[in-house]
């Protein structure tokens, strides 16, 4: 049985080596339902289970392997694996979005990597905690906006935070001459510095990158950092070195059979093209996205290109396909549910048919032609209301971060807990719960917390108040003498009383205690034998973590107050064709009066049009 729970591990192991995760967690499965009493061996099934089923991406079976691996390196005194495993439950909570709890666990795997002078777990944990603070960051970006660098004190602190911890791991896995690890911190360091718009660092990071990756043959890590050198060089206004770039992208991202990369970086590239009014390369590019992103059923890539595609078609002055587009545009937008999109598009279309002259009637609702009544008409109307336009869009955006903000509020760090930000403002919470009526005499009250102080001295004591002892002249050495039997008053056991205070204490201190007991019965796969007991049994009560890690996790323990915190404003739909990091949203402000010079200006008979301010385009830019 042994080995035949041994042999199911390897073959689990060899199948997640050669990327079959899925095969992989069959056969680690299969290990622990046959069993084992070698714990270290159990302990290896379960981290390697939770890493398999995070790269499946089912976090929660993940997290509740780590856990278990937690449970038993505790329980047997591997102080290693108990860093290690706390590590792997930082990564994960990191995934779910619990970024205060996964900070506690990675700076636990810190601790224990800098007290067992483990420099390889510490430059991980490093690492990892600024993975977390880096992924907090973007996500409290969400929805700002702020031109680049000019970030919400909050957010910076965030990414400053994670911008530390790379730079600690960077000189660490130097000492250590791990140059695949360099890369990994270059990489990091020159995305935390282009958030926080500092653009010519991130290139320098980046280009460092791409060094270490052409020299370890790495081309997904190339293709990353030829794409990050793109966006970086946007914002410095070097758009044709950009292209240069992102045509680099595009090669490799076919090299590697990647679609979702290839349509990204056609879609940067064609708004690329748009920024050096070319606009022949950029309907070119931007048909590439659009084919790939129906390929692949991407209905907001579609959207995006259609957008694009239109608004190329305008500066060409082919407003018969653009007006073709902007009606996809519409069509697309509506049947995702995205309601700017759709507002804009439908503010397009009516100029664009106001500009061509036809009514609703002269068009096919399903074929990509249409016939024209009259006379084609100028579209002077078309770029004159979009000033009214763009006022009317960032009126109504302001609207939505507001609504956004007052429903979800980001959380604030304290100078007290450096790494314990409370995802909510607690003083903003207002829990009405009626207190219970137990109508006891004071006095049994009184004798009862005598006893628990006795009892539990060693916790209790941390945790509130200092009781006065009821007794003159005892000491605490001899309450520690005193049998239990000789201490209880049976007036106390006995009361009614006594018994609901019992209950209520119990049930409210239940799940701190639960989460402190070192507790095996439940770890599957474990079989106790008389040749583990002794490990169970004897070695587990010295390895319990100390109240300062309990209290710290308690501060942050989001579970606790999820009914009670709002919910975040919708990401909406995802659209894999289309970079996460659409910096082309910024450009848009950015390079507002610039995409005004460059936009093609039709005749027309009114003239005064032509003394309005610089607004914003009508390019596909937006996030």
């Amino acid at each position: 049985m042994e080995a035949s729970c041994l042999e199911l591990a390897l073959e689990g192991e060899r199948l997640c080596k050669a990327g079959d995760f899925k095969g992989g967690t069959a056969f680690f499965e299969a290990a622990v339902q046959v069993g084992t009493e070698d714990l270290k061996t159990l302990s290896a099934i379960y981290s390697q289970l939770g890493n398999a089923y995070f790269y499946l991406k089912e976090y929660g079976k993940a997290l509740e392997y780590h856990k278990h691996d937690l449970t038993l390196a505790r329980t047997i005194g591997d102080r290693i694996g108990e860093g290690k495993a706390s590590g792997n439950l930082g990564n994960t909570l990191k995934v779910l979005g619990r970024f205060d709890e996964a900070v506690v666990c990675c700076q636990r795997h810190l601790d224990i990597s800098q007290e067992q002078s483990d420099k390889v777990g510490e430059a991980r944990a490093l690492y990892n905690i600024g993975n977390v603070f880096h992924a907090k960051g973007k996500q409290q970006l969400w929805g700002c906006t702020q031109e680049p660098g000019e970030l919400p004190s909050n957010v910076r602190e965030t990414l400053q935070k994670a911008t530390g911890f790379y730079e600690m791991n960077l000189c660490l896995v130097k000492e250590l001459g791990d140059r695949a690890a360099q890369g990994r911190a270059y990489g990091n360091l020159g995305n935390t510095h282009y958030l926080l718009g500092n653009f010519v660092e991130a290139i320098k990071f980046h280009r460092q990158r791409l060094s270490i990756a052409k020299e370890f043959g790495d081309k997904a890590a190339e293709r990353r950092a030829y794409s990050n050198l793109g966006n970086a060089l946007i914002f410095l206004g070097q758009f044709n070195t950009a292209t240069e770039y992102y045509r680099k992208t595009l090669q490799l991202s076919r090299q590697l059979r990647d679609q979702v990369m290839e349509a990204q970086a056609c879609y940067s590239l064609g708004n690329t093209y748009t920024l050096l009014q070319q606009y022949e390369r950029t309907i070119d590019y931007h048909l590439k996205h659009l084919c790939i992103a129906q390929e692949l059923n991407d209905r907001v890539g579609e959207g995006r290109a259609c957008w694009s595609l239109g608004n190329a078609y305008v500066s060409l002055g082919n407003h018969k396909q653009a007006l073709h587009y902007a009606r996809k545009h519409l069509d697309i937008s509506k049947e995702i549910g995205d309601r700017n999109g759709e507002l804009t598009a439908r503010m397009n279309v009516e100029q664009l048919m106001e500009a061509l002259g036809v009514n609703e009637s002269d068009l096919s609702p399903s074929s990509s032609e249409f016939e024209m009544q009259g006379n084609t008409q100028k579209v002077d109307c078309f770029l004159r209301n979009m000033d009214d336009y763009w006022f009317f869009k960032r009126s109504r955006n302001q609207l939505s971060q507001a609504g956004k903000r007052k429903g979800y509020s980001d959380s604030q760090s304290s100078d007290e807990r450096p790494w314990l930000d409370s995802p909510v403002d607690t003083d903003d919470i207002t829990v009405q719960v009626t207190p219970p009526k137990l109508g006891r005499d004071p006095s049994d009250e009184d004798c009862f917390f005598d006893l628990l102080s006795k009892f539990q001295s060693s916790r209790m004591d941390d945790q509130r108040c200092h009781l006065d002892e009821t007794q003159n002249g005892d000491n605490t050495e001899g309450a520690a003498n005193t049998s239990l039997s000789e201490m209880i008053d049976p007036s106390i056991t006995t009361s009614p009383q006594t018994e609901e205070l019992f209950d209520l204490i119990a049930s409210s201190q239940s799940r701190r205690l639960d989460d402190q007991r070192v507790s095996v019965g439940n770890l599957p796969g474990l079989r106790i034998t008389h040749n583990n007991l002794g490990h169970l049994v004897g070695e587990g009560d010295h390895q319990e973590p100390s109240d300062d890690f309990f209290n710290m996790l308690i501060k942050c323990q989001s579970s606790r107050i999820d009914d009670q915190r709002c919910s975040p404003p919708e990401a909406g739909p995802h659209a894999p064709t289309v970079p996460d990091e659409d910096f082309f949203s910024l450009i848009q402000r950015v390079q507002a009066k610039r995409m005004d010079e460059q936009r093609v200006q039709l005749p027309s008979d009114d003239q005064d049009s032509s003394n309005s301010p610089d607004q914003e385009p009508p390019g596909d830019f937006s996030s």
